[in-house]
C-alpha cells in the first residue's frame, strides 16, 4: 500500500467524504489564483486553446466530417415572438466572440480570428404548406439532416439556427454548434442567456445580463502561458508514472472486423436504473465515503474486465475545466478529458477495488490541468488510423443538469432525433436526476450490433445490483451475474426462434390446408 493510500485509510468517514472534493479541486484552485487578463483587441486574431487545437488537427485529417458537432432541437408550442427570439441570438452573438470566430493558418500555425460583428438572420421553413399528416415527418427529416451537415471552420458560421414552422402556434427549434466553439457547459450558458434575453426583448426592454468581462480568446492565451515550465513538468511527470510504458489496448469483442481507418458511424440505447438501485448505490457511496462515480467507473472497470478478460483497462472521462469563476460563464470550450487506468489484478473485492480507484480517480483530478492533446504529444503512442488514441471507451457522469428553455407563454419539449455519429468505440453517459440514474450507451455502428450493446447494458444493470448488495464479494464471485445474464439472453433467443419456427409450420399447415 502506497503513503497516499495509508492516510487516506486513516482518515474518518466524514473526512473521506470530503476527500474528493477537496483534491479535485486542489489544482484548479492554484490555478483560480492566476487571473485571466483581458488581452488587447488590436488584433483579431489569437492563438487556439489546446483543446481547439487538438479538433482542429482532427478536422484538418478528416475535413467536412459531423462526429464535433453539438446538436440540440426542441419543440415550442404556443405563440412565439420569433422577432424577439433573432435579436436574442444577434445579442449572445454579440456578448460571446467565440460565436463570431472562425479558424484559419499563418506559417501553417492554426489561429483564431474574431469578426467585430456578425449579423445574424433567423431562417424559419414553413411547412404549414405541406399536409398536416406529412409535417412531423418532414421536422424529422430536416433535424436529421442538419445534425449531420458539417462545419467549414475557415469560413463559418460554426452556430447554425433554424427555425421550423409547422402552425401558427407549432414550431421546431433547431441548433448546432461545432465542438470547438463550444461544450456541454456551454449549452446550459446559451440556454439561460437566449431565455433572458427573450423574455426581455418580447417586452420591448433591453438586456439585463452584465457584460462579459473577458472572453474565450483571453482564455486561450492565458492557458498557454501558464502551462509551461514547472506548471508543465509538474502535470507531465505525473502522467508520465501513471501512463507510461505499454499502455494496453482494450480489445473489446466486436461483431465485425475493425475497419482500417477509424469510423465515425453511431447509434444510442437508453439505459434507465430504478431509483432504488439509485438510492442504493448513494448509500454505498456515502458509507465508503467515495463519490457516485468512483463506483461507476469501478463497476464499469469491472465489466470491462469480464468481457476482454484484461486486467489493466483504461478509458476515458470529460472534465469540466473551467476552474476560473470568470470562464463559467462563458461559451467555449473548456471541457477537457481524462485518461483513468484501472488495476484489477488479484481478484479483489470490489471495497477492494473502490480503494484503487479511488486512489487512482483522486490523483488522477489533482493532475487535470494537462491538455490531452499534451499528454498525447508526450506519450506519443504508436498511432493507429483505426483507433482513438490512449482510450477507446469512455464514462461520463453529468452530475449538472442543462437547464430547460423557458421562454413566455411558450411550452418547450425536447424534439427527439437520433444521432448517428459517434467519437469513440463505447460511451456510457449517465445523468442523475430525481428518478434515479438515466444513461446513454452511443455505439460504434461499424464494430457492435444493437443486440450486443443492449446485453451489455443488461449485464452492466444486473451488476450494480449485486454490488450494492454485496459490495464485499470478490469480482470473479460477481461474475456469475454475467454467465447468468448470458444464458438468459441465449435463453430467450431460443424461445424467440423457436417461436418463430412455430409460427411458419402453423404458416405451412394453414397454407396446405387451404389447397384440400
Amino acid at each position: 500500500m502506497s503513503d497516499l493510500s495509508q492516510k487516506i485509510a486513516a482518515l474518518s468517514p466524514e473526512k473521506l467524504k470530503l476527500l474528493a472534493q477537496r483534491l479535485s479541486k486542489k489544482q484548479g484552485d492554484i490555478v483560480s489564483q492566476t487571473q485571466i487578463k483581458c488581452q488587447s483587441r488590436q488584433t483579431n486574431s489569437f492563438p487556439l486553446s489546446f483543446a481547439q487545437q487538438r479538433l482542429w488537427f482532427l478536422d484538418h485529417l478528416q475535413p467536412g466530417h459531423s462526429a464535433y458537432n453539438i446538436f440540440q432541437s426542441m419543440r415550442l408550442t404556443g405563440w412565439l415572438n420569433v422577432a424577439a427570439l433573432e435579436q436574442s441570438f444577434n445579442e449572445v452573438i454579440r456578448r460571446h466572440e467565440i460565436l463570431r470566430t472562425t479558424f484559419t493558418t499563418v506559417d501553417g500555425q492554426p489561429i483564431q480570428v474574431i469578426a467585430p460583428t456578425l449579423t445574424f438572420r433567423l431562417p424559419v421553413i414553413d411547412l404549414q404548406k405541406l399536409p398536416k399528416d406529412k409535417r412531423e415527418a418532414e421536422v424529422l427529416r430536416l433535424a436529421h439532416e442538419e445534425a449531420q451537415q458539417s462545419f467549414d471552420l475557415a469560413n463559418g458560421s460554426l452556430l447554425r439556427v433554424t427555425l421550423l414552422r409547422q402552425t401558427e402556434t407549432e414550431h421546431a427549434l433547431l441548433l448546432t454548434m461545432h465542438h470547438i466553439i463550444s461544450d456541454g457547459w456551454s449549452i446550459g450558458v446559451l440556454i439561460r442567456e437566449i431565455a433572458a434575453l427573450y423574455k426581455a426583448f418580447s417586452l420591448g426592454k433591453p438586456s439585463l445580463l452584465p457584460e462579459l468581462s473577458i472572453q474565450y480568446a483571453d482564455f486561450a492565451v492565458w492557458q498557454r502561458q501558464w502551462l509551461q515550465g514547472e506548471q508543465l513538468e509538474t502535470q507531465l511527470a505525473y502522467w508520465k508514472q501513471q501512463l507510461g510504458g505499454k499502455l494496453p489496448v482494450l480489445e473489446l469483442p466486436t461483431d465485425r472486423p475493425r475497419p482500417a481507418i477509424q469510423t465515425f458511424s453511431g447509434a444510442r440505447e437508453s439505459l434507465t436504473l430504478p431509483k432504488t438501485l439509485s438510492e442504493k448505490l448513494k448509500a454505498l457511496n456515502q458509507r465508503q465515503g467515495i463519490t457516485l462515480f468512483m463506483i461507476l467507473l469501478a463497476a464499469f472497470g469491472t465489466l470491462l474486465f469480464w468481457y476482454t478478460g484484461q486486467e489493466d483497462i483504461v478509458v476515458g472521462t470529460d472534465i469540466a475545466n473551467r476552474n476560473q469563476a470568470e470562464t463559467k460563464e462563458l461559451i467555449g470550450f473548456f471541457a477537457n478529458q481524462l485518461v483513468l487506468r484501472t488495476d484489477l489484478s488479484g481478484n479483489p473485492t470490489f471495497l477492494e477495488l473502490l480503494e484503487r480507484v479511488r486512489e487512482m480517480t483522486l490523483e488522477a483530478y489533482a493532475h487535470q490541468d494537462l491538455p490531452f492533446d499534451k499528454l498525447v504529444d508526450a506519450l506519443n503512442p504508436k498511432r493507429e488510423l483505426n483507433r482513438s488514441p490512449l482510450f477507446q471507451v469512455k464514462l461520463v457522469l453529468e452530475n449538472t443538469q442543462t437547464p430547460s428553455l423557458k421562454l413566455p407563454d411558450l411550452t418547450i419539449s425536447p424534439l427527439k432525433v437520433e444521432n448517428k455519429t459517434v467519437q469513440f468505440d463505447l460511451l456510457l453517459e449517465l445523468n442523475e436526476t430525481e428518478q434515479g440514474l438515466f444513461g446513454i450507451w452511443e455505439y460504434n455502428t461499424d464494430l457492435f450490433d444493437t443486440v450486443s450493446v443492449v446485453q451489455m447494458s443488461r449485464n452492466f444493470e444486473a451488476l450494480l445490483g449485486k454490488i450494492a448488495t454485496y459490495p464485499e464479494a470478490k469480482l470473479s464471485e460477481l461474475k456469475t451475474i454475467l454467465s447468468e445474464a448470458d444464458k438468459q439472453q441465449n435463453l430467450a433467443q431460443e424461445q424467440t426462434y423457436e417461436s418463430t419456427i412455430q409460427k411458419k409450420l402453423m404458416n405451412v399447415k394453414r397454407r396446405a390446408n387451404s389447397r384440400l
